[in-house]
């Protein structure tokens, strides 16, 4: 077989098994008996507003294949999967506040829709219906975190000791929130800098604790899970862990290459929107390290610059692109999901360690 069509069928084989584990985790959350204590209409509905619309499932893939690879029943995890991506959305919906996002692949983000609703049913103003929009979205996200919890509770009808689930909940409350949020604070506050003060140091630590902490805690728990009482005599969920975080380094700087590069109906949302927005990208910080004064000029322009046209916000990014600036990113991407495999390299093999291989290539191969 060539090794084009080889690489078809490994893409063809992974996307498979990624979507089995999704639909699983998405059946599990859309048939949760206690969703009928989301009340009233609006917040339930806004709560399942991105579970409804289904995304890729990258993370409790990744901590149920983790389950498997250390000789764990992926369905025995399902709990804890289920609790991984709805910690991811409620994230998203904050995140969307913060950005100012309309839309998110395609459709209404939650604020942008119930500022809509806000309109349309309660005869608000437009600044009211803003107002409503972000309450419902806040108080949806807030529930979405609390159901997490109850989520990761449910491993203990699936046999999991009490003991384990409290590691669970306490390193999640404790160590993963913090650290995600302090990634989320770290991009807010780059994003309000007028010049080239922020280092590539800054960038990466900022990075880790936004995209690669939650990754690391869902391998962490799979392997966790998986091993259950033999959790604390093993190296595995903390070499996942470390497997998982690279990994995610890498997730988003192809995500910034995307906001860069891709097409905007496949990526959902306008190319260049990360510029506007002001995000302090690794992309902006090399450009800005070997750009002339009068391009660095231009850049900085555009960055964060609501005001801006479309025409500078395209010369920014042409002039990113032509610094080399892309090279650089996936080269360092490259190398991150490298080190992550070499890491992986140290488990036994089995099939779900091969997927985790996939896994991670796919990160790079994305489109959107």
């Amino acid at each position: 077989m060539l090794a084009n069509e080889l690489a078809a069928t490994e893409a063809e084989r992974f996307a498979a098994e990624l979507r089995k584990r999704r639909d699983l985790v998405y059946e599990y959350l859309e048939t949760w008996p206690g969703a009928d204590e989301f009340r009233p209409d609006d917040i339930h509905e806004a709560l399942f507003s991105y579970v409804r619309h289904r995304g890729k499932g990258l993370r409790p893939a990744l901590l149920m294949l983790c389950a498997g690879a250390v000789g764990g029943d992926e369905m025995q995890a399902l709990p804890a999967a289920a609790a991984v991506e709805v910690f991811q959305i409620w994230t998203l919906v904050h995140d969307d506040i913060i950005d100012r996002d309309d839309t998110r692949r395609g459709s209404p983000t939650v604020h942008s829709l119930y500022k809509q609703l806000g309109h349309q049913k309660y005869d608000l103003e437009p600044d009211e219906a803003a107002h409503y929009g972000v309450s419902v979205a806040v108080l949806a996200g807030d529930l979405q975190q609390s159901w997490a919890y109850g989520l990761l509770c449910d491993l203990l009808e699936r046999g999991v000791s009490a003991g384990l689930v409290t590691r669970l909940v306490k390193r999640m409350a404790t160590s993963l929130t913090p650290k995600l949020l302090e990634g989320e604070m770290l991009d807010v506050q780059y994003s309000l800098s007028t010049d080239a003060s922020v280092t590539e140091e800054d960038i990466l630590r900022m990075l880790a604790g936004k995209t690669s902490a939650l990754l690391e805690y869902a391998a962490w728990a799979g392997a966790t899970v998986g091993l259950g009482e033999r959790a604390n005599q093993s190296s595995y969920p903390d070499s996942l862990g470390r497997f998982a975080g690279l990994c995610g380094t890498a997730f988003q700087l192809q995500d910034d290459l995307l906001g860069l590069t891709a097409d905007e109906i496949v990526l959902g949302k306008p190319v260049g929107s990360d510029l506007r927005e002001g995000k302090r990208t690794l992309l902006v910080h090399y450009a800005l390290e070997s750009a002339t004064a009068e391009e660095c000029a231009k850049v900085l322009f555009a960055l964060g610059n609501k005001a801006s046209k479309a025409a500078d916000t395209r010369l920014a990014i042409d002039i990113i692109l032509r610094s080399g600036a892309a090279e650089r990113v996936r080269k360092l991407a490259d190398s991150y999901i490298g080190q992550a495999l070499e890491v992986l390299s140290n488990l036994p093999e089995s099939e779900s360690k091969d997927l985790l291989r996939l896994w991670a290539t796919f990160l790079l191969a994305r489109r959107s």
